[in-house]
């Protein structure tokens, strides 16, 4: 189930994957960061959110930066 929680343009928050059995990333949502934490505990609390606290350890999580995600699909292909 992908989560999106309401937000400004300009806050910050995550974008939460979880890797599946087959290696493929699944996107489960983007979850506004919460203030008041460190960048760690930051990324744990929006897993944690964007699987209503059902992560388990052994499971693998990603939670990146919505700003460095947009980045990432800047993708401009070289000149030709």
């Amino acid at each position: 189930m992908e989560k999106t929680e309401q937000r400004s343009a300009s806050s910050p928050g995550f974008v939460v994957l979880r890797q599946a059995p087959d290696g493929q990333w699944q996107l489960l949502g983007e979850i506004r960061r919460k203030p008041g934490l460190t960048a760690r505990a930051a990324r744990s609390q929006a897993i944690l959110d964007a699987t209503d606290g059902a992560a388990k350890d052994g499971e693998v999580y990603a939670a990146v930066l919505r700003s460095e995600w947009r980045v990432a699909l800047d993708w401009l292909p070289p000149n030709e």
